[in-house]
This record gives C-alpha cells, sequence and structure tokens, in this order.
C-alpha cells in the first residue's frame, strides 16, 4: 500500500490553488504547508499527496485519484478545467483497462497527467 506521493512544480502558490480546487470533488483538502514551498493534500486529516517547489519532474507523472462514484470523476474533470487544467481525456468508461474503469484525464499546469477513476459498476 502506497501511504503518500508527490511531484514537484514550477510555480508553488499557483499549483497549490489549482490542486486546492481541481481536487475538492474528491474529498481532498490542503492540509499542511511548509516554508511556503510543500504543501500536503489529503482526505481525513491525513496528507497523502505532495506538492514541492522545484525542477519539474521529467518525463511528467501520472498520478489517478481513487473516485467513490462516477459522479465524483466527473465533477473532478469539471473543476480541474475550470481551475486552469487541460484536458487529456473525458470522463467515461475504459473498458480496455477492465469493464467498469470510469475515469477522467487531466494534464495540470506542469503537464502532469492527473486523473480520477471510479471502479464500482456503471
Amino acid at each position: 500500500m502506497i501511504d503518500h506521493t508527490g511531484i514537484n512544480v514550477s510555480n508553488f502558490e499557483k499549483s497549490k490553488e489549482f490542486y486546492a480546487k481541481a481536487l475538492i470533488p474528491l474529498g481532498y483538502q490542503l492540509l499542511k504547508e511548509f516554508d511556503a514551498s510543500v504543501a500536503g493534500f489529503g482526505i481525513n486529516g491525513k496528507a497523502d499527496f505532495w506538492i514541492s517547489q522545484g525542477e519539474v519532474n521529467t518525463p511528467r507523472i501520472h498520478i489517478a485519484f481513487r473516485a467513490e462514484t462516477c459522479e465524483m470523476v466527473q465533477a473532478f474533470y469539471t473543476a480541474a478545467l475550470e481551475a486552469g487544467g487541460r484536458d487529456n481525456g473525458c470522463p467515461g468508461l475504459r473498458p480496455h483497462y477492465h469493464s467498469d474503469y470510469y475515469g477522467a484525464f487531466i494534464l495540470d499546469l506542469d503537464g502532469h497527467n492527473i486523473e480520477a477513476v471510479c471502479h464500482v459498476p456503471v
């Protein structure tokens, strides 16, 4: 089981704002911040996704957040686009992964591929 993960971002303040908005539909919120260059987001007081000011990861990172419902995936996609993300795959079934794989993909401000996915039968 993965405890936490993180990415480097080129503009900490803009990325912090982006993730604070984009992850709301998944129940995430900004939980911790250190030195105005590291921020942790999570659910129920446990930060498991971190961003840090630094040289952006190359190649760009792919991170998938689990959603409990397809509606949460759709809400993530909309919120992420409204926060400045770019479409990288609209919400929908991805049966080539498995028959109930419902996901949406966006590129964050630095081009990281961020996904929300629901595995509940549709």
